[in-house]
């Protein structure tokens, strides 16, 4: 076989069969990623749909809480058309789509829009002995499918059983639709995807949502997408139809200079030249021959410099993961980090847990499998000794690095490793490892340092409580919210009764042991959603969400009776200190639902508690 043949032969090995193979493997992307695209969009929007629902049940939960607190008692126990005149009442004052009231498994009370959905529901307890359950939803079924068709372009179909509540489709098409179908179906020539949706309903309801979409990708965007790879791929072969061409021509003459030259540069001698005599192909040839061996050499010093730079950039990240305040990330950066710069197989950190005995395991990358137990033996023997440790075993490599502990306990906090097969880490490779694990010991510090700041920066170092700026932040963020889902919030302003006699009489540090006790039995009266902070000198105060004027004058008056039954013992030895609280009690909607209103009412409130006698809680007019 000729020269010329052979090099036809092995361009179409190397060229043609490649090509063939890449077009093939294209064509197969092309298709799977308009797919995936697609069903990535469907999905996206299929899971707006049920989160729109989710979030009007939430509201609907929330709604409930304040009729319950308001009149939930009085639906059930109030005759028929009282209970119903009120119930509508409560419809057009809340803006609530539709009202149920149900006694066991009977229905006694049902206002509002027939076609509502999503409800949420609470039990009701009456005065009389007979316990119901109140229904309540926000949203109605044509509301919900002209939303849902608005944020996603999808066409919603709510049924009730067989009955259809709400549609964006047409009718004739609403009807071929079964409910509850999924998957695909195509209507009017038009491919859809049926997904059906999870959704409440009231008693004696059977909803069911059907949400169709269109896919995103047709077959004709991959068809189009096919034509363009199939374009770009037809002309890189005809260049290299082209160069090949040019190439058997030029090699006809001086196989025995390229030879030799060819040899010295794989020996890494770049210095090599071919020799080229006139001008013709094989001369042009020589001459491209010996600028690619000083390109080579040239790329050979830029990839020195660049290895330099990606060393250099990654101290720089680790210098930039010192200041991370979030320590999952930190840790997947630091170990995604270590396993790239050291060229390991895997990697991954362990943190003790709470009980300061278990480590768990909170970043990996890579693969572990055949590299658990010399990981593991590693690991052990850094955490014992509390500094970095390497070891071989086989052909497998691992390094280890503890992290420091930052709470002032002795022994290490975690620790980061390493490991691979086939080869050792290189005393470069060593360095960087140890280099970055310290500074994510260092990044810790810093996350608690911080963490330690921000809870010092929210919290009274006296009693323990929220300090001001913190309850400043909560009464406005609580009144807010009240206005927004009409509910109620109740505020009590807590004055100790001569307080600074204490102080003159016992002296401060008595005072401050006194302010502690009393926040004592403010945590311990409060439920896990009341703000509990010092307003400052001896006067404290205490936001409680959902709670109405009296349900807070109720609550002022258990710390009150509490706070009066203290007996706090005297520093020196000498008796018990008893002590009084006078309350100032304002709730909002009976206050206008502002803060500075709400704090002004129940000072007054308090100012009229310390005038008619103190030790008492008054609420305000």
């Amino acid at each position: 076989m000729s020269f010329r043949n052979r090099l036809g032969l092995f361009f179409v090995l190397i060229v043609i069969v490649p090509m063939m193979a890449v077009a093939v493997l294209l064509f197969g992307l092309v298709g799977e990623s308009e797919n995936s695209m697609s069903q990535a969009d469907a999905g996206a929007r299929q899971e707006v749909a049920q989160n729109l629902l989710t979030s009007r049940q939430d509201a609907a939960q929330e709604a409930l809480k304040a009729v319950k607190a308001a009149d939930g008692g009085a639906l059930l126990d109030e005759d028929g058309d009282r209970a119903r005149a009120r119930a509508k009442k409560l419809v057009e004052a809340r803006g609530i789509e539709r009202l149920v009231v149900t006694t066991g498994d009977k229905v006694t009370l049902a206002v509002g829009d027939k076609t509502a959905i999503a409800p949420a529901f609470l039990k009701l307890d009456s005065t009389t002995g007979t316990d119901g359950e109140l229904g309540l939803s926000l949203i109605d079924a044509d509301t919900y499918a002209g939303q849902v068709k608005q944020l996603t372009g999808m066409d919603v179909v709510v049924r009730n059983g067989g009955k259809v509540l709400a549609s964006t489709f047409s009718d004739a098409l609403t009807k071929t639709i079964d409910a509850g179908a999924q998957g695909s179906v195509d209507l009017e020539g038009d491919s859809y995807q049926l997904d059906a949706l999870q959704v409440s309903a009231f008693p004696g309801q059977k909803i069911s949502v059907t949400t169709l979409s269109r896919p995103r990708a047709s077959s004709g965007d991959v068809r189009d997408g096919r034509i363009v790879i199939g374009a770009i791929l037809a002309g890189f072969l005809l260049l290299a139809i082209v160069c090949a061409v040019l190439v058997s021509r030029s090699l006809q003459q001086q196989l025995s200079g390229f030879l030799q030259a060819a040899r010295r540069l794989a020996g890494g001698d770049f210095s090599a030249q071919v020799q080229t005599v006139g001008k013709d192909e094989f001369a042009g040839l020589g001459e491209e021959f010996n600028k690619m061996s000083e390109e080579l050499e040239r790329r050979l010093v830029e990839l020195s410099q660049e290895r330099q730079r990606v060393q250099y950039s990654m101290r720089r990240l680790g210098e930039a993961l010192a200041s991370k305040l979030d320590r999952d990330a930190l840790l997947e950066i630091v170990v995604r980090t270590a396993v790239d710069g050291v060229a390991a197989d895997a990697g991954r950190a362990y943190v003790r847990g709470p009980d300061r005995v278990t480590l768990q395991e909170r970043a990996s990358a890579g693969n572990m499998n055949g590299l658990e137990t010399a990981v593991r033996s590693v690991e052990a023997d850094a955490m014992s000794s509390g500094g970095p440790r390497e070891m071989s075993s086989g052909d497998t490599s691992a390094m280890a690095h503890p992290l420091p502990s930052t709470d002032g306990t002795l022994g290490a906090a975690g620790v980061v490793s390493v490991a691979r097969t086939g080869r050792t880490f290189t005393q470069s490779e060593r360095e960087l490892f140890h280099y970055l694990a310290s500074q994510a010991g260092r990044s810790m510090e810093n996350v608690d340092r911080h963490e330690t700041a921000t809870r010092e920066s929210v919290t009274d170092d006296l009693t323990g409580l929220s300090n001001r700026r913190a309850f400043d932040d909560a009464i406005s963020s609580e009144v807010e919210r009240a206005k927004r889902f009409g509910t109620t919030l109740g505020l009590v302003l807590i004055d100790l009764d001569d307080f600074k006699h204490v102080n003159d009489t016992y002296g401060h540090p008595q005072g401050d042991v006194v302010l502690r006790e009393v926040a004592r039995v403010l945590r311990d009266s409060s439920r896990e959603i009341d703000h509990a902070a010092r307003y400052g000198g001896e006067e404290l105060a205490l936001v409680l969400p959902g709670t109405d004027i009296d349900g807070a004058v109720n609550f002022a008056e258990r710390v009150r009776e509490r706070i009066q039954t203290l007996r706090i013992p005297r520093l020196d030895g000498a008796g018990d200190i008893q002590i009084t609280a006078s309350c100032g009690v304002a709730a909002v909607p009976q206050t206008p639902a502002d803060h500075s209103a709400l704090l002004a009412a129940a000072d007054g409130a308090l100012y009229q508690a310390k005038r008619s006698g103190k030790n008492k809680s008054v609420r305000a007019r």
